[in-house]
């Protein structure tokens, strides 16, 4: 028996005055509604009624019975009320960590966007290439780049690994376009450094593979430093597409070599925004989620266009 269930059931007896009309407001046959009261009398040892084919009336037992659970039943609904109201207000902190380049670059620039939408949601973002375990650190959302090792985890690719290379109007004006991969040992490149990044570009153009050895004067683990230092005309620098779209959007950056399909490395780098639970994901997460998926596509315009309505 779920006696919560019974109770409240024996409830609405003592309102309604009999088993029929409790069981039309509670959508239940006036038999079970009588098995539920025998088997609530039955856990608690109690008579609650006094039955007869006339009359329906509680005993002393049942009047003090219900002066209990009726408040306590009240209060559950209030309970119940309140979480569900919550669970539908867009408001609240959302603790996000995201990569240092997707943060400063495409994140932040377009929360103002969201704000305005959002007027009662903070966000309480660290900008960090570190992966952390989300629950033990109270993270709703991260960002984070290669494939998930944890399957408790839930993530939605934002961006596919595709590179592309750029560099500054003035440095190409200066220095010239390269036309194919094998120009670019005549040029000033500006070179990610991680262990899994070799020092050479490999490009793809239909079945044709192409390596070519790159160097330059700035070499660097921090997207956002070679970005800045390819806008500053240092060289020619390949990122991910994201990472670059506002600045080449805005005039800063040039892309050069469409032609070819850029990849550094055979790992996975696309995108991915992570987070902790797949059922009643907080509303306030929900609607952040899919503003990250939205800012990441393909054909959004940084700092332009609209939010997913509520």
């Amino acid at each position: 028996m779920d006696e919560l269930a019974a109770i409240r059931v024996f409830t609405f007896v003592a309102e309604a005055g009999s088993f029929s009309e409790a069981g039309r407001r509670l959508g239940m046959s006036t038999s079970s509604v009588s098995r539920q009261i025998s088997s609530l009398e039955e856990s608690i040892d109690v008579r609650l009624f006094k039955r007869s084919t006339r009359n329906l009336v509680l005993t002393e037992a049942g009047q003090t019975y219900l002066a209990s659970v009726a408040p306590a039943l009240r209060q559950l609904e209030l309970a119940r009320r309140t979480a569900h109201a919550y669970q539908r207000k867009i408001s609240g902190s959302i603790c996000v960590h995201a990569r240092m380049s997707a943060g400063a670059e495409v994140i932040v620039p377009a929360l103002p966007l969201f704000f305005e939408q959002y007027p009662d949601v903070e966000i309480d973002i660290a900008l960090t290439d570190e992966r952390v375990d989300l629950l033990s650190h109270g993270v709703d959302v991260a960002v984070w780049l290669g494939t998930l090792d944890d399957s408790n985890m839930v993530a939605r690719q934002l961006s596919e690994s595709r590179r592309v290379v750029c560099a500054s109007p003035g440095y190409l004006a200066r220095h010239g376009i390269p036309g194919k991969p094998e120009d670019l040992v005549h040029h000033s490149c500006l070179i990610y450094q991680q262990h899994n990044y070799l020092k050479e570009w490999r490009f793809r153009k239909g079945s044709e593979l192409i390596s070519t050895p790159v160097s330059g004067r700035l070499r660097t683990s921090n997207s956002a430093a070679l970005i800045t230092g390819a806008k500053g005309g240092l060289g020619l620098v390949m990122l991910q597409g994201w990472m670059v779209r506002k600045s080449v959007q805005e005039g800063l950056l040039q892309t050069v070599l469409s032609d070819y399909e850029a990849y550094p490395t055979d790992q996975d780098t696309s995108l991915y925004v992570v987070y902790p639970h797949r059922d009643r994901l907080p509303l306030k997460v929900r609607v952040f989620v899919d503003f990250l998926v939205q800012l990441f596509a393909p054909e959004a315009n940084a700092g332009q266009g609209s939010l997913p309505s509520r």
